[in-house]
């Protein structure tokens, strides 16, 4: 799925995988590029491996930012329900701060605050910390359109919700026809911009100029 500069979004395409990996997911931004999307600024994954690797080796000029929703939940995995909302407040302080420096230091006060509890948190956020911080190239206001991958978790649902008492399909294609029903469904609201587009698109233009379309349709 992906935003268009109107700040709307589309699906861009729809493929079933038996694994996924960076061979895979590179065969579908190969796809996307044979089919006219020629450009990407921000790529918005989850914690899938070898997406961010795919991204680079398709678009090298977009930013891969991991989803920060998702570096959460995995998180919590660690944690006991007697701590959760402590350590989720903590993060928060990481992914809401103002800028890579402050994020960094936050970061490191929650090491010395759990890593005897929780070392593996900060161990996994150190380790993928290049692909979590494209965001700070963006103000304040528009990093929530940047973080989240809550666009593809909403279709999801929708998708769910078509195959929740189908458990069995004649083919392959029958399920794909099925779930493409789901999202013509689901886009027929797709009719606004994202929350705080306008913002994004000027700070898209200074940050990405002369890749940024000089006209920008309706």
């Amino acid at each position: 799925m992906g935003v268009n500069l109107q700040g709307r979004k589309e699906l861009l395409g729809l493929w079933l995988a038996e694994t996924e990996g960076a061979k895979f997911w590179l065969s579908c931004l190969t796809d996307l590029k044979s089919r006219g999307l020629n450009d990407v600024f921000v790529a918005c994954v989850d914690g899938l491996s070898g997406f961010p690797e795919a991204i680079r080796a398709a678009y090298p000029r977009a930013k891969a930012q991991l989803c920060i929703v998702h570096l959460v939940r995995a998180a919590l995995r660690y944690v006991t329900d007697e701590d959760s909302k402590e350590v989720v407040k903590d993060l928060k302080a990481i992914y809401q701060a103002a800028d890579v420096t402050e994020a960094e230091a936050a970061l490191d006060r929650f090491a010395d605050k759990w890593d005897s509890k929780y070392p593996t948190i900060s161990k996994q956020w150190r380790l993928r910390w290049g692909e979590m911080v494209a965001m700070f190239d963006f103000p304040p206001a528009i990093r929530r359109a940047i973080y989240t991958t809550n666009a593809i978790e909403s279709v999801n649902s929708v998708i769910r919700k078509f195959t929740r008492n189908r458990k069995q399909y004649p083919s392959a294609d029958s399920a794909v026809k099925l779930i493409w029903l789901a999202i013509s469904e689901a886009s027929k609201k797709w009719t606004m911009p994202i929350v705080g587009w306008k913002q994004a698109l000027n700070h898209f233009a200074v940050l990405f100029e002369g890749r940024m379309p000089s006209k920008i349709n309706d």
